[in-house]
């Protein structure tokens, strides 16, 4: 499983498939559901979700180096710890654009008790994760695969968006979200992501900073611009798959978005495209996995070197993993 945490910018779409894709979606695609308690169980692989043979994951992948960018001493204010930090910082993003955090100033067992909100949710029966369930044209609810837009190369996990804004009369936003859409039971559940949430957005501000110092403009460049922005928060859940090597979690793509914040299990599964080669992450428990995304490098450009360009997937498992990402 991952949690995500995902800054975007106003007026800045997703990158979705060709439109002749969306709208290739058969009856059979339509009619067929996704439940993760019985497809977890089945060997018998159906064939939306069976990838083709040069896309299909390699479980051998070699470890993508990542700077490891330790926080504590940037946080407590200390010049040199800043100027260090924002040197790794730069240095990652120019050659691919990802970097891990430590020492970020997240509370441990709030990341433990959003992991455990959403193992909960997720073993969840269907009929009641749909009572979240997103409909056409949103970005944020809960959608178990792909199954009502695409008709091959499905994505095997489940996922639960919601929106994050940092805007002062909005400090309830995600609690009054999931109390409407799933009732009373999930008033802690919101209150936790409502936590988690407001954690990450303070996070990301204080990375914003980062990237302004290693491009050689102002601190508060970029977290002035971001400051009020709203987020995507998603969880992502990969159950087991009998015969993971025909499946993919994730399939290969860039997040045209300005940056994410992604939070691993112990199972791990992010590949990253470098080098003419899909490489892995290492998940910690401890650390952030952080990449920019397009929108920050187009509107970096003049002033950088930056890259963006690497796309990201989450291979098959025959274990549950989990993932998350603001």
């Amino acid at each position: 499983m991952a949690i995500d945490c995902i800054k975007t910018m106003p007026s800045i779409a997703a990158r979705h498939h060709h439109p002749k894709e969306q709208d290739q979606c058969k009856d059979d695609s339509k009619s067929f559901v996704f439940d993760a308690q019985v497809l977890r169980h089945q060997s018998n692989i159906p064939q939306q979700f069976i990838w083709p043979d040069h896309e299909k994951p390699n479980t051998n992948a070699p470890e993508l180096q990542v700077p490891l960018v330790d926080l504590r001493d940037f946080l407590s204010g200390n010049p040199a710890a800043a100027m260090e930090a924002s040197r790794l910082v730069g240095e990652a993003c120019q050659k691919h654009g990802f970097f891990l955090v430590v020492n970020h100033g997240v509370d441990e067992t709030l990341i433990t008790h959003a992991h455990n909100y959403m193992d909960s949710f997720f073993e969840l029966p269907l009929s009641e994760k749909q009572k979240a369930q997103r409909k056409i044209g949103e970005s944020c609810g809960y959608a178990s695969s792909f199954t009502g837009r695409f008709s091959s190369k499905l994505p095997w996990k489940e996922t639960l968006s919601f929106s994050y804004t940092a805007e002062k009369n909005s400090s309830k936003h995600i609690e009054e979200y999931f109390h409407n859409r799933m009732g009373e039971d999930f008033a802690e559940f919101g209150r936790v992501y409502q936590d988690y949430c407001e954690a990450m957005n303070a996070l990301s501000l204080r990375i914003m900073e980062l990237l302004g110092m290693s491009l050689g403009v102002s601190r508060e460049h970029f977290r002035e611009f971001f400051n009020e922005n709203d987020s995507i928060m998603r969880l992502n859940y990969y159950p087991p798959c009998q015969k993971p090597d025909l499946t993919l979690g994730t399939g290969p793509h860039c997040d045209p978005t300005s940056l994410t914040i992604l939070h691993q299990d112990q199972v791990g599964g992010l590949q990253v495209f470098v080098d003419n080669e899909w490489r892995s992450i290492r998940p910690s428990f401890d650390a952030f996995v952080v990449n920019i995304g397009d929108t920050f490098m187009a509107n970096t450009e003049k002033i950088s070197r930056f890259l963006s360009l690497s796309e990201e997937r989450q291979d098959g498992n025959s274990t549950t993993r989990v993932s998350g990402h603001k």
